[in-house]
């Protein structure tokens, strides 16, 4: 922790000196209550810090509800902590926002405090506990929003969504009539019943409910002959919905005020979830759907693959304020079945394909097995363009609500630009928020009113943060480096006793991704500006590893950013004539797993097209590397 004080003074006196200003009593602040308070000072203090900041900067006011824990200056509505930059931004006797705040300012208090929000640390045992028991507690809600809402609601719901995704829908209908869809590969996560790897590829368990829509022999064998020998031997079991297994409930590291909550799939489930979710999410990002000439009504308003859309109109918005950014809670667990089947009513084939696709039953750390009322949970294929599909439904519904008249194809158009969903991440014209909001909760769904901004300069949508067309967002740290540099002074020592030169090694995946994190936060800063605090981790990464040189952001080599300087080469490639420099660099190490006779040949009919598998050994090896190593090449800068 003393390395994350540091890293947080230096950042502090470089940005007082871009003020104007002193953080010398800000530290010491600091430094007193993260002795008394712990971590927790740095990882959940400040960004409560950091969100009544943005709530002054909403409300254009800091008012005595802000700012709790905190002294404030005397006869004075702002905080002592932060005052030199606070008082460039609002203003010292009202608290009302000043005519010209510095965005300097605003940048350096965000960076400030939000800079370790989201390092990845365990939370408490008390914690975790507290997110199961709000899972548990949020699927009871689910269930119950969906036995309360009114039929002319959902009627609504059903229309406008015919509106906006006719086209995409229709077309998705036709491929799975003529059972066209192209089947993906088994991607490298983990599942609910264990099969990793190559193992993906020779599937024993199939649910029957499936077997309708999509049968084990046209899905999962490689062809008819052998997928027909399997379920005549007995070596496929096909499962009746009470004996399917239950996604798998896991928590992982958000921050450390509470972790992030998500589901595993088993691999039949996710494989047949994939399937359809290439397709729709290529169909919902075409100009026009299949062959029809007209341009598709949500084209444009939806992605999944590119976030600048968002962040420009967010960053657009923050100078016109013309939209509005708001951010959704507990969003992927509040979809319930009743949206996604009033979404997809009027096509029977996607209708039967996505709820046959879908999970019905969650395995919950201490609270057994659990019926879901929610459509997925994160960690489905089908989760997030269902979510964002529902969301732009549900937006479109609170415009009509506001025009008092039903929406026309033409209107849906015309809000081209000004609407936008990335997930959970909605941004919608202000003069319709409120009816957005009110149409979002009465289907169930919660707005984070604490990240949703319309009356200020302030917005922030996809990790891009926005105050009257300033970029203010801050580079976060993602991990500590306290194990590699405690393994670094440990092989400096050996390296002396044995009188032999210190050469950098990684003996664990933690402590090689910890390096790369360090190297990755260090041009973070730099291409931010902050150039004293990137000399700072020069030096911490220089303590580590001996080679450390000027590269390209293209470059697979460790090795540092630079506006000022080129890549100096040193030495040539013998073959190729090109420059080199001596790095280190990642090397993942994948996990053998021996691909059968049934899946090997289910795998090569799987690959995308005629382009051949990257790996050569792919039937030896397959999944997420389980060690990373850190080894010193001679690497190409660029």
């Amino acid at each position: 922790m003393k390395s994350l004080k540091i890293l947080w003074r230096v950042a502090a006196n470089e940005l007082a000196a871009w003020c104007r200003t002193s953080a010398t009593l800000d530290y010491k602040k600091l430094e007193s209550r993260v002795d008394h308070e712990g971590i927790s000072f740095l990882t959940i203090t400040l960004p409560s810090f950091c969100k009544d900041f943005e709530r002054g900067l909403e409300q254009e006011k800091v008012d005595s509800n802000l700012f709790a824990g905190f002294s404030r200056q005397a006869g004075g509505p702002l905080p002592r902590f932060l005052g030199g930059f606070l008082r460039q931004v609002f203003d010292v006797n009202t608290g009302r926002l000043l005519d010209s705040p510095s965005t300097d300012c605003i940048f350096a208090v965000r960076q400030l405090t939000l800079m370790f929000g989201k390092i990845l640390i365990p939370c408490s045992d008390a914690r975790i506990r507290d997110a199961v028991r709000g899972y548990i507690q949020c699927e009871q809600e689910v269930e119950h929003a969906a036995h309360v809402g009114s039929k002319e609601l959902y009627e609504r719901f059903s229309r406008v969504a015919a509106l906006l995704f006719a086209d995409v829908f229709q077309e998705l209908e036709n491929e799975l009539y003529k059972d066209s869809l192209v089947l993906p590969r088994h991607g490298p996560g983990k599942t609910a019943d264990g099969l990793r790897g190559n193992a993906k590829f020779d599937q024993r368990v199939w649910p029957s409910r499936m077997e309708g829509m999509f049968g084990f022999i046209e899905h999962a064998a490689p062809t008819w002959i052998l997928g027909l020998e399997k379920v005549e031997s007995g070596a496929i079991q096909f499962l009746e919905p009470g004996q399917e297994q239950p996604v798998k409930v896991v928590l992982v590291p958000k921050t450390l005020k509470t972790p992030r909550v998500i589901a595993i799939e088993p691999t039949c489930m996710q494989y047949m979830q994939q399937a359809l979710a290439i397709p729709l999410v290529r169909l919902l990002e075409s100009e026009r759907a299949g062959n029809h000439t007209r341009l598709q009504a949500s084209k444009g308003q939806i992605g999944f693959t590119d976030q600048v859309p968002n962040r420009l109109l967010a960053m657009r918005s923050s100078v016109t304020r013309e939209a509005a950014t708001l951010d959704m809670s507990e969003a992927s667990d509040r979809v319930s079945t009743r949206h996604v089947d009033h979404l997809v009513s009027r096509w029977p084939l996607v209708r039967e394909a996505l709820m046959v696709t879908r999970s019905s039953k969650a395995s919950v750390p201490g609270n057994g097995i659990q019926s879901l009322a929610k459509f997925a949970s994160m960690g489905s294929a089908l989760c997030f363009p269902v979510e964002a599909m529902v969301f732009l439904t549900a937006i479109y519904l609170g415009i009509e609500q506001e025009l008092n008249r039903q929406l026309t194809r033409r209107d849906i158009l015309s809000l081209r630009g000004e609407v936008r969903v990335y997930g959970d991440d909605l941004i919608v014209p202000v003069d319709y928020v409120r009816s957005v909001i009110d149409v979002l909760e009465l289907l169930g769904f919660k707005v984070n009113t604490g990240k949703s901004f319309w009356n200020g300069k302030f917005r922030e949508s996809c990790g891009g943060d926005y105050y009257d067309g300033e970029d203010v967002t801050p580079v976060r740290v993602r991990r500590e480096w306290d194990d590699l540099l405690s393994h670094s002074c440990h092989l400096k020592r050996v390296a002396k006793a044995r009188r032999k030169p210190y050469q950098f090694s990684s003996p664990s995946q933690t402590v090689a991704q910890e390096l790369e994190s360090l190297v990755a936060l260090r041009n973070l800063f730099y291409m931010k500006g902050l150039w004293q605090t990137a000399k700072h981790l020069d030096s911490v990464v220089g303590s580590v590893i001996s080679h450390f040189p000027i590269v390209e952001s293209t470059s697979p080599a460790l090795g540092r950013w630079s506006a000022s300087f080129q890549p100096m080469a040193e030495r040539i490639h013998p073959h190729y004539h090109t420059p080199l420099v001596k790095a280190y660099v990642s090397v993942p190490k994948i996990p053998s797993s021996q691909a059968t006779g049934f899946g090997a040949l289910l795998k090569f009919f799987l690959k995308p097209g005629d382009e051949p598998f990257a790996d050569e050994r792919h039937l030896e090896r397959q999944g997420r590397p389980e060690v990373v190593d850190t080894k010193l090449r001679w690497m190409a800068p660029y």
